[in-house]
């Protein structure tokens, strides 16, 4: 078996274990590189994160690096979870519970999930593009498990999922929430009510913490520090 170094994650994969696409953004850097950036800005020391959409356990293992840190993480694609918790093995320190399933809001229900070659492509809808095969996968409701285990981070990318996640759940007890948006599957009026969504529990785009599709919504935690990688951006 190979290894490979993925923004500091000891990645032990060969090749023809994954997609081609996926194997070239593996070696080029370019896998997650957007989400590996900005998420040490999204976690403090201490946090309690729950991550939907664990992938192959790149960005759970840089979350996990962080001091003090808790990590439930969820994966709907079984075959994915099993190179995930090779890499989570590696490099985490017993502070990762991975599982495969789907959490959603509401009661618990059976969800489609459409199985692709490119594991990232792989989703809840049908519509995304020709599927390898369709599973039937039993929900479990997500504010019941983020109040069970004291939650205060969520982190998602759950390839267009999150609307109706973030439109419906309570997110009892949640201060920070990082996530991929899927525009291309939603439009821009998804956009805008996942948004409005964040701001009705209190939570507001964040730009310390956003780049691109990757955007942090936080809690109003006061007076910020002059951040000068933001001010140069601008």
């Amino acid at each position: 078996m190979g290894e490979l170094n993925v923004h500091g994650v000891r990645v032990p994969i060969s090749y023809g274990e994954v997609s081609e696409e996926i194997w070239s953004a593996l070696k080029t850097g370019r896998y997650e590189a957007n989400e590996a950036r900005r998420i040490p800005r999204a976690i403090r020391p201490g946090d309690r994160v729950l991550e939907l959409g664990a992938g192959l356990g790149v960005i759970t293992s840089i979350i996990a690096a962080i001091d003090d840190v808790r990590v439930w993480s969820f994966e709907a694609d079984p075959q994915t979870v099993q190179l995930a918790k090779r890499v989570i093995d590696l490099n985490c320190n017993g502070n990762v519970d991975l599982s495969n399933g789907i959490l959603a809001a509401g009661p618990p229900r059976k969800i489609s999930f459409y199985q692709r070659a490119d594991f990232w492509m792989s989703s809840g809808f049908v519509e995304q593009g020709p599927y390898e095969r369709v599973i039937e996968i039993t929900s479990r409701n997500v504010d019941a498990f983020i109040g069970k285990h004291g939650i205060n981070v969520l982190v998602m990318d759950v390839e267009g999922a999150e609307l109706e996640l973030l439109q419906n759940a309570e997110l009892p007890g949640i201060e920070r929430v990082f996530l991929e948006l899927h525009d291309h599957l939603y439009g821009l009026a998804g956009v805008q009510a996942i948004t409005t969504a964040m701001a009705r529990r209190g939570l507001i785009y964040d730009p310390r913490g956003s780049s691109g599709p990757c955007v942090l919504y936080s809690v109003d935690d006061g007076e910020r520090e002059f951040d000068a990688e933001i001010a140069h951006a601008t």
